[in-house]
């Protein structure tokens, strides 16, 4: 090699150690300024819904601790598409954070989405856990689910069962419960999870999979009978009612909400976000109010969420396809 080129080298590695380290140096003041301004949380939800609930406890919350406004920007539709594209397309500095839920994981198998969620965010932490309850009408005659297995092969293609919607956790539920079990159900979609619950309590329907939180009412006036839980785990809000994973192995149907920021947002920001998000979950006082809701606080480190997010989008392709689901 020629002087010339020598010279030449040794200035091009030089100049990218300088950029590399500008960038380091630049990084590392952007986490020690951050945050200086206000804080969009995008909401893909209505104002009010379940997601958007949780928004508003943790929002004021997240706010102290981060010593800038979190400003919740509610933008529902197409089932979240709508702001989670929103989120995709932002600046990746910090100043836009996503809370999603889990249809993050579904979407990918029922639609033609403009992005890959997976590819499109960083995950920071998930935060709550919505366990669902196997739920009947009490003119059905069981009480377990075994008991509800063996009515379900005597009838199969009788049994109904609501959800909120076509593609929604109560509805892969059924089709999860169908395949394992070896069953024939009938699914029944509405526009909205009350609307099943009110056909399941006329006796409309036979049975539905329903978030603890809006069950309990009327399990305790008698218009509805709990089975079991969807959780692989026993749920800590209703420590003796026993899983369905306790009759069928392998059940496993959690909904989740959890908050993530588009790619490329820096390393220091993501954890200083994943430790203040954490913390404010952590409060007694935020912990007894999703508690109340009738959701258990997670708190899984990044990298613990993005693994829990590629099982769960694997498990719902594997439901939506193996079920022929289309989106209606």
């Amino acid at each position: 090699m020629d002087a010339f080129a020598t010279r030449s080298s040794v200035r091009t590695v030089a100049l990218l150690a300088s950029m590399w380290g500008a960038s380091i140096l630049a990084n590392d003041a952007t986490a020690q300024t951050y945050p200086n301004r206000p804080i969009r949380c995008i909401i893909p939800y209505i104002a009010g819904s379940s997601t958007d609930v949780v928004g508003r406890i943790v929002g004021p919350k997240l706010s102290e601790r981060l010593g800038q406004a979190v400003v919740i920007d509610n933008r529902g539709g197409a089932n979240s598409i709508i702001g989670t594209e929103m989120a995709v397309r932002s600046l990746p500095d910090g100043y836009t954070i996503l809370l999603g839920a889990t249809a993050l994981a579904t979407n990918p198998s029922m639609y033609k989405l403009p992005y890959d969620a997976a590819k499109a965010f960083s995950p920071i932490t998930q935060t709550v856990a919505v366990h669902l309850l196997l739920v009947v009408h009490p003119s059905l005659p069981v009480r377990t689910v075994a008991e509800l297995i063996t009515l379900a092969k005597a009838r199969p293609g009788q049994l109904t069962y609501g959800s909120s919607s076509t593609g929604s956790p109560g509805h892969l539920a059924g089709e999860l419960l169908q395949n394992l079990a070896g069953i024939k159900l009938v699914h029944v979609p509405y526009k909205g999870g009350p609307q099943a619950t009110a056909d399941l309590i006329g006796g409309q329907i036979q049975l539905q999979f329903d978030p603890i939180a809006t069950s309990l009412p009327h399990i305790k006036a008698g218009k509805a009978r709990a089975l079991a839980v969807s959780s692989a785990k026993r749920s800590t809000i209703l420590p003796d009612m026993p899983t369905i994973a306790e009759t069928v192995p392998g059940f496993n149907m959690v909904g989740w909400q959890g908050f993530l920021v588009p790619a490329g947002t820096p390393s220091e920001i993501i954890q200083r976000l994943h430790r203040e998000i954490v913390a404010v979950f952590a409060l007694p006082e935020v912990r007894q109010r999703i508690f109340d809701l009738g959701y258990e606080t997670v708190g899984s480190s990044p990298r613990e969420f993005a693994e829990f997010m590629r099982a769960d989008t694997a498990q719902f392709a594997r439901i939506i396809s193996g079920a022929g689901i289309r989106p209606e």
